[in-house]
């Protein structure tokens, strides 16, 4: 059965970080590039980061491009989304994806 597992969301003020993980399981994650999505009320689904099977390559929307760094670790099967600098835009489920398969999401609030 395959799962994504994401957690590490929560509430934080503008300027915080949050580190949010995503636990995969029940398919070959080392073949697969890994993405974190996210979806604000009332707006599109958007991509946020992706990065390769191995890590090599990664890509950032504009938006967080030099505040958000994805990661992952194979032997782990698990993949990350530092966030830092965080913004009241940046307020949205936070959905893992790779394969065809997604996650839940973990809910991320910024706010004072």
């Amino acid at each position: 059965q395959v799962q994504l597992v994401e957690s590490g969301g929560g509430l934080v003020q503008p300027g915080g970080s949050l580190r949010l993980s995503c636990a995969a399981s029940g398919f070959t994650f080392s073949s697969y590039a890994m993405s974190w999505y996210r979806q604000a009320p009332g707006k599109e689904r958007e991509l946020v980061a992706r990065i390769s099977p191995f890590g090599a390559n990664t890509n950032y929307a504009d938006s967080v491009k030099d505040r958000f760094t994805i990661s992952r670790d194979n032997a782990k099967n698990t993949v990350y989304l530092q966030m830092t600098s965080l913004k009241p835009e940046d307020t949205a489920v936070y959905i893992c994806y790779g394969g065809i398969y997604w996650g839940q999401g973990t809910q991320v609030t910024v706010s004072s």
